[in-house]
């Protein structure tokens, strides 16, 4: 555990240092228990042997927790292992859900793993995708202005950081991509079906950053 926190603080004081972004680091449960899991997930969902728990990103994709709450976002993140409520997914892998960043409704940028250790939650493109969840989202909690500032902002971080990213997509859009070289996933019929982080967001999102000139999300199927 102490490692992953050295690592996080260390990578706080170089965007402190290098960049007008600020990222409050906020670790979940790191472990062996999570490191064997994740090498786990790479090899049966993907075919992809290795021995560290490590992506090569390629995208970025933007979620919605349909979580009230930071406090509660961060209570289900943080366990290791799946809770028993997620019995849809429950099949694919004992390593519970969880995303790189977590941006909270005003704004705050939370990191929760380092930025290229594969995080659970999207279907498919976990090992290349940085996840960025949002708090919030449903009808009594939609996503706010400051979500979308701090989003698009975490975003230019992340391309200039990892320039080999060339794609930006919402949730909502991962099965498009189910004839691309990215997609991994070996069994045919595990899917869900994603509506996060809804269309106008993700499209505000690429308006915004579209100097980078995203690769286009594939056509549906």
């Amino acid at each position: 555990m102490k490692k992953y926190i050295l690592l996080l603080s260390v990578f706080g004081l170089i965007l402190s240092s290098c960049s007008s972004i600020k990222i409050v680091d906020k670790p979940v449960v790191m472990n062996a228990k999570r490191d064997s899991l994740t090498v786990e997930y790479l090899k049966t969902r993907y075919n992809i042997n290795q021995n560290s728990p490590t992506i090569d990103p390629k995208m970025v994709v933007v979620h919605w927790t349909a979580i009230p709450t930071l406090e509660k976002t961060l209570k289900a993140f943080n366990p290791v292992m799946l809770p028993n409520w997620r019995p849809e997914i429950a099949g694919a892998s004992a390593l519970n859900v969880a995303a790189q960043f977590v941006v909270d409704q005003d704004g705050t940028i939370y990191r929760l793993l380092p930025e290229t250790y594969m995080a659970r939650h999207v279907i498919g493109l976990n090992h290349c995708a940085i996840g960025i969840e949002n708090v919030g989202g449903l009808e009594d909690k939609p996503l706010t202005k400051k979500q979308l500032k701090s989003d698009i902002k975490l975003i230019k971080y992340l391309k200039k950081k990892y320039p080999e990213i060339k794609y930006v997509i919402g949730h909502l859009e991962y099965t498009r991509f189910e004839n691309s070289p990215l997609w991994k996933e070996v069994d045919p019929n595990y899917r869900t079906e994603k509506t996060d982080p809804g269309v106008d967001f993700i499209n505000s999102i690429r308006k915004k950053t579209s100097k980078y000139h995203w690769k286009p999300v594939p056509e549906k199927n």
